[in-house]
C-alpha cells in the first residue's frame, strides 16, 4: 500500500454527559457537522458515550452494538474512520474496548490492557491481552487506552508503527503527568502520538482539563488544546517522520523482549 504523505486527524474534546448515551452520540454528530474541514482519522475520548461510570455492567449491554452501529454510519458519513473507546461485554467479562471503524464498514478493536486498580477498574474490567497495529493509508497506528500510556514496555515501538493514539479520561489531578508521558511516549518510540483528552466533571465529580496533545517524534508540540470543549484537525507529515528516523534511528539500538 502507498504511503500517504499526510494523514489528518481530527481531536474531538468535549464535556461527556453522565451515562446519557444518546446526547453524547447527538452531541458528537453536531460538532463534527459544523466543523466543514475534510480529515483521514475522527478521534473520540475513552468512554465517549457514557462517562467512566462505574456501572460499567449495564452500561455495556445497553451501548456496545448501539455505539458500534453508530460509528459505522458516522464513518461512512465523514469518510473517514472514527475511533474512540466503548464499554462492552462478552460472556460474563467486561471490556473497555477500543473501536477503529473504517469509511468502508471495516471494523478493529483493542481492548485497554492496563485496569486501574487504585480506581477500582479491576472490580469491573477485565484486561485485553493482545496488541493492535492498524494499516491506514500506509501509516502504522498503534491504539492505546488511557492508563496503558504509563507502561513503557507495552507502548514499545517493536511493531514499527508511526503513529499512537491514546484516548483518555484523564483526570486534572494528573494533568502535568498526561502531557509528559505523551512527549515521553513520542521521543522513545520515535513516532507521532496523539491523545485526545475529556473535559468537564463528571458523575463521581472528578475533573478534566482536556489538554488533548499531538506531539511530533522529537516530542514537540503540534498541537495543545486548552480546557474547554474543541474540535481540531491537525496534519501529520511522513516525511518528516521518515528523515527523522533515517537521519537520527534510535529504534535500531532498542531492545529485544517478549510480553508473556
Amino acid at each position: 500500500m502507498k504511503i500517504a504523505d499526510f494523514l489528518r486527524l481530527t481531536l474531538v474534546q468535549y464535556d461527556i454527559s453522565w451515562e446519557k448515551i444518546d446526547e453524547n452520540l447527538s452531541r458528537i454528530e453536531t460538532m463534527l457537522q459544523g466543523y466543514n474541514h475534510q480529515t483521514d482519522v475522527i478521534i473520540l475520548p475513552e468512554s465517549f458515550a457514557t462517562g467512566f461510570s462505574t456501572q460499567a455492567a449495564q452500561l455495556a449491554e445497553s451501548s456496545g452494538e448501539k455505539v458500534l452501529s453508530w460509528m459505522i454510519k458516522m464513518a461512512t458519513d465523514c469518510k473517514s474512520a472514527i475511533c474512540g473507546s466503548v464499554f462492552v461485554s462478552h460472556g460474563d467479562k467486561y471490556f473497555n474496548r477500543f473501536y477503529w471503524v473504517e469509511p468502508e464498514g471495516k471494523v478493529m478493536f483493542y481492548d485497554k490492557r492496563h485496569i486501574f486498580s487504585l480506581g477500582g477498574e479491576d472490580r469491573i474490567f477485565s484486561p485485553g491481552s493482545e496488541q493492535l497495529i492498524i494499516d491506514y493509508k500506509g501509516w502504522r497506528i498503534f491504539p492505546i487506552v488511557c492508563y496503558d500510556l504509563r507502561f513503557p514496555v507495552w507502548c514499545r515501538n517493536v511493531h514499527d508503527y508511526d503513529l499512537l493514539i491514546n484516548v483518555a479520561n484523564w483526570p486534572a489531578a494528573r494533568n502535568e503527568v498526561w502531557k509528559t508521558l505523551l512527549k515521553a511516549r513520542a521521543i522513545e518510540n520515535q513516532c507521532y502520538v496523539a491523545g485526545v483528552n475529556r473535559v468537564g466533571i463528571d458523575g463521581e465529580k472528578i475533573e478534566y482539563l482536556g489538554n488533548s496533545l499531538v506531539v511530533n517524534p522529537k516530542g514537540i508540540k503540534i498541537f495543545k488544546a486548552h480546557h474547554q470543549e474543541c474540535i481540531e484537525t491537525v496534519t501529520l507529515d511522513y516525511h518528516f517522520l521518515q528523515h527523522l528516523r533515517e537521519k537520527f534511528n534510535t529504534l535500531k539500538d532498542r531492545d529485544h523482549f517478549e510480553i508473556l
